[in-house]
Formats: C-alpha cells, structure tokens, sequence
C-alpha cells in the first residue's frame, strides 16, 4: 500500500514498479500519485462526495454557472466533448466548463474545444500596505512550477494590484507535450487550495510572502477557448456577458498593440 500526496479522493493505493498507483472515486480510474489528477475525475470523485452528505457543494465563480456537475470522462481522464444530465446535454471545453447553451440529447458536440488561456483572480484579506510584488511573484511561480508541477513557460504572466493578484495561463495544444500536465487540472487544484479544500493529501497550501501569511477572501477562475464559445445572448447572465467583452476587449487591445 502507498499514499497518494497528490489526490485524497482515491482508494486500491498500491505500488507497480515504484511508482504509487490509486482507484479514483467514482470512476474507477486508475491514477498515477506523482502527478495531477485531471479535474474530470476529480469532479467525478467530489459529486460523489457531496451526494454522501459529507460536503457542501462548493461556491463556484459565476461565469462558470452551473457548478459542479457528475461528468462523463474519457478513459484517459479528458471530458467528454458531450455532457448530460438526464435529458440536457451540452458541450463542454477542456476545462469541463459549458461552452453552449443547454439543448436536448440530440446535441452533437463534434470536438472538445481547447482552453488556451486560464485567468486566475484572487482577492487578498484587507491590508494597509501592498505586499512586495516580486516576492508575491515569485511565489507564485514557484508554487505553480514545484506544487502543481506545471512548466514556467505556461505561466504567461502574475501581476499584482492590491488587493488583486491575478495569474495568467496559457498552454496551446501545439505547445504541450504529452508529460505536460493541463492548466485546466493546474488551475482546479490552486482554486481548491485557495478555497480551504485542498485536493493533497494533508499537505495545505499556506500562502506565505516574506514571511508573512496571507489570507484570500475571493478566488474566480475566467476561461478563455481556441474557438469562441456558442452562446445564445439570451441566455447569458450579466456577469458572463461582462467577461466575454472583456476578453474580446482584452484581444483586441493586443492586436492593436502588435499593429
């Protein structure tokens, strides 16, 4: 038997060839401890543990509406472009995350679409002074490459506006490799951390910036697709509405920029 650090929803722990292998919950996929867990499985896993009463079901930001869901994964641990709930289906990026209005089961989602790009926002406790922004910086990117084992070049950017500190990702499909974990699975396990429930094994994430612990209030996650999503405007809410036009703005203001 082993301990699976990287994933606590997991059980059948054993070792093949001196690597930690488990059963996740719910799916009974078998997953490798030395790496992340995609976030399908994982979701997979919490359904199952909020159906047993033994958690809440988590706040989730608002642009990603429909919250946890019980997914259908594929045996490699992707989405299913096509996700249902009785009879509503609708199609989903690779972040899990629903990119088309809700339609009946004849839906065809022909291709998981791919999410490129991956903005983290956090909202840090009230505080007099703003932290030191390269010390926040670099822990940060320390923290992403060393705990969620992502490769620096994916981190495009950490900036920090006090009380704000958001995180850009950017992982194109021609740019990963196959060892190369997901910013989707990369940012699951940070927003977790952020929010008090940690996917690790015993092991929280303390965010301490020259030796000062830092408490956030507020962690919202935007995701941005290889391909626009398919929304009827209808159907959006406000705050969705909001985000699209500011990354059509924010895409825009980069074009002009290059011209």
């Amino acid at each position: 038997a082993c301990v699976c650090a990287k994933n606590k929803r997991v059980s059948n722990c054993r070792v093949v060839d001196g690597v930690c292998w488990c059963d996740a919950v719910g799916s009974g996929v078998s997953v490798n401890c030395n790496t992340l867990t995609s976030k399908c499985l994982l979701m997979k896993a919490e359904v199952l543990g909020s159906k047993s009463g033994r958690r809440e079901k988590p706040k989730d930001a608002f642009e990603d509406t429909d919250g946890l869901y019980d997914p259908e994964c594929e045996n490699t641990g992707v989405f299913k472009a096509k996700q249902c709930n009785g009879s509503t289906c609708w199609c989903v990026n690779t972040a899990g995350v629903r990119r088309t209005d809700k339609h009946d089961a004849d839906l065809k989602c022909n291709q998981l679409v791919r999410t490129t790009w991956i903005i983290i926002e956090m909202k840090h406790a009230e505080r007099n002074a703003p932290l030191n922004t390269e010390s926040l910086k670099k822990f940060f990117k320390d923290t992403i490459t060393s705990r969620y084992m992502l490769d620096g070049r994916y981190i495009s950017n950490v900036l920090y506006a006090k009380p704000y500190v958001t995180i850009d990702l950017k992982q194109n499909s021609s740019d990963k490799s196959s060892g190369d974990v997901d910013i989707a699975d990369v940012a699951y396990y940070l927003e977790k951390d952020m929010k008090g429930d940690s996917i690790f094994h015993n092991n929280n994430l303390n965010v301490s910036i020259d030796n000062e612990m830092l408490d956030f209030e507020k962690t919202v996650v935007y995701y941005v697709d290889e391909i626009a999503p398919e929304f009827t405007m209808k159907s959006l809410t406000p705050g969705l509405v909001a985000v699209i036009v500011v990354v059509v703005v924010a895409i825009v203001a980069a074009i002009v920029v290059l011209v």
